[in-house]
């Protein structure tokens, strides 16, 4: 029995990379197409929102740039659109219908982000890719999910990561990091708990949006999240 109707999924631009260590690996999103049908199948309304740290990120030395952070930011979005693509021909190769939806105008590649659209797009059970972040600088891909899922009345906003949800501390680097199972959006902030930004957070809590963080690497966590059971960590 299917858990939510509508689901929004936060997809991080390391996903996207695979074992690579910067840029698009076909095979991986290819597998998260395959990933997205099995749910898509089961009748569940899906949009997602991308991130692009794969691209910009893994550009070199791209810290040492001396540049300004709106500038920066409006990189970051363009980089979102280039794995919303690639992302959008995978789903498609899977025979399934998309439209991506930008909050930068670039009508030869995508349609303008207009809310009734996408509701009506979802309506007609159409996954809607949500590219170009807010279209503002200063906010974050995170803040962008949160927002697109209230504005499209999601059930919950999934976060789609490398880790099995949310630790104590860096899983990578401290041995002893435990996994929490549930948390407190007031909890997550008052740690400062490196899950998603606080804005995001916060405009979780004022709206009542259960946040899902799990790991999307491991091969059918996808579809045990949204249809059978609970994994990860869940923020509510």
């Amino acid at each position: 029995m299917k858990k939510y109707k509508r689901i929004l999924l936060k997809l991080s631009g390391e996903v996207f990379k695979g074992k690579k260590p910067f840029g698009i690996s076909p095979q991986e999103c290819i597998r998260i197409a395959k990933e997205i049908k099995e749910i898509h199948l089961s009748k569940i309304e899906i949009a997602l929102v991308v991130g692009g740290g794969n691209i910009f990120r893994g550009f070199p030395k791209s810290r040492d740039f001396d540049m300004d952070r709106s500038v920066a930011d409006y990189m970051g979005m363009l980089a979102t659109v280039l794995n919303g693509l690639a992302l959008q021909d995978a789903l498609e190769k899977q025979n399934l219908d998309t439209r991506l939806m930008t909050a930068i105008e670039m009508n030869r590649i995508s349609e303008p982000y207009i809310r009734r659209r996408a509701l009506r797009h979802l309506e007609k059970k159409r996954i809607v890719i949500f590219v170009a972040g807010t279209g503002n600088p200063y906010f974050t891909t995170d803040t962008a999910a949160a927002l697109r899922a209230m504005e499209i009345h999601a059930d919950v906003l999934l976060k789609g990561t490398k880790v099995d949800g949310v630790y104590t501390a860096d899983p990578f680097k401290e041995g002893r990091a435990k996994l929490f199972k549930k948390l407190s959006y007031d909890k997550v902030l008052a740690n400062r708990l490196k899950v998603m930004d606080s804005t995001a957070v916060t405009l979780c809590r004022e709206n009542s949006l259960p946040i899902v963080v799990f790991n999307i690497n491991k091969k059918g966590n996808l579809k045990q999240t949204v249809i059978r059971r609970s994994i990860g960590t869940i923020i509510c």
